[in-house]
């Protein structure tokens, strides 16, 4: 008789623990990893929201890049933390590219995470430097026809969205673009300018200010109709009709992390995005705020996975 009682004093023991715990979150600062070089878009993006998140916990956000191989440095990084809710990664859709294109993963890119909200979306704007001969999208395309693959473009890494976001243009288009991979940051931009290469694709971020400063020129952008962000630069569909794409960022934590605590991050991630201090910065970054449930985001993960498997297949890329 005495051992099954002890049992039921240590159960409500455990089960009283829990909410005090959840209570107490959190004691310290937060981590907040993403996968991309410092000064890029997942950077800027990461600090904006580490900040005001932060503010709403009582306990600072620190954020951590960790760039490398399109994100799965970070996300590596992510499934090693402990699920204690300290530990946060920005997921961007390099996320579900990387899915289909690397065989020997050490995650599950759904399952391994524990979802939290996606956080806004976006299109990719095609800009090179301000000099360059092409003076529109028609004239780049009809230029990369003589020879096929003379222009080059950048992207923060194999596998990533503008890595295949430029696929997926020059299949359209009917020409041969040679991909030139970066690990993120300034450089792919640094580098245009410079001439090495010929086509930025990158974000709304990292080419607006350039374009604002009269240092580079916006061709086109990705989405399907003219971007807020993005004022008198046309879409690609204008050239390309039905081309159209538009990507994510979100945010999630370990898997197993505790359900309070889980549910404390997401209440303090949207009560975050709907911040008018947040949604302004963030749309001066050429971004449309979107927070959702944790479901929600896991669904994204989930069909973006099988959407960009199609592009990866139809344009012919291996998996490593």
């Amino acid at each position: 008789m005495k051992k099954p009682m002890l049992s039921v004093i240590v159960a409500a023991m455990v089960t009283a623990a829990s909410p005090i715990h959840a209570q107490d979150f959190p004691s310290r600062p937060l981590t907040l990893l993403h996968g991309f070089g410092a000064g890029g878009n997942a950077d800027t993006m990461a600090r904006i929201l580490g900040q005001a998140i932060g503010e709403r916990l009582g306990q600072p956000v620190v954020v951590e890049p960790k760039p490398g191989a399109s994100g799965i440095v970070a996300s590596e990084a992510m499934t090693r933390a402990a699920p204690d809710g300290y530990t946060l990664l920005l997921l961007t859709a390099a996320h579900a590219t990387t899915a289909n294109l690397y065989k020997n993963l050490k995650y599950d890119p759904v399952s391994d995470f524990a979802m939290l909200t996606t956080v806004a979306f976006f299109p990719y704007m095609i800009s090179v430097r301000k000099d360059y001969p092409a003076r529109n999208l028609a004239e780049l395309l009809e230029a990369a026809k003589k020879p096929p693959g003379k222009i080059s473009y950048t992207s923060v890494g194999v596998g990533s969205v503008p890595h295949l976001t430029g696929e997926l243009l020059a299949a359209d288009a009917g020409v041969k673009l040679t991909h030139v991979p970066y690990r993120g940051g300034t450089a792919p931009m640094t580098d245009v300018l410079g001439g090495q290469v010929d086509v930025l694709i990158d974000t709304p971020t990292v080419s607006m200010p350039q374009i604002n400063a009269g240092m580079a020129r916006g061709l086109a952008v990705t989405s399907k109709e003219p971007w807020p962000g993005t004022p008198g630069i046309p879409t690609v569909a204008e050239t390309i009709p039905g081309f159209e794409v538009e990507t994510w960022v979100g945010l999630a934590t370990v898997k197993d992390t505790p359900a309070d605590i889980q549910k404390r991050l997401h209440a303090a991630a949207v009560e975050a995005l709907a911040s008018p201090g947040v949604i302004e910065k963030l749309n001066a970054l050429g971004a449309a705020v979107q927070s959702s449930s944790p479901e929600a985001m896991h669904d994204l993960v989930q069909s973006e996975i099988e959407r960009w498997g199609k592009v990866i297949k139809g344009a012919g890329l291996e998996a490593n």
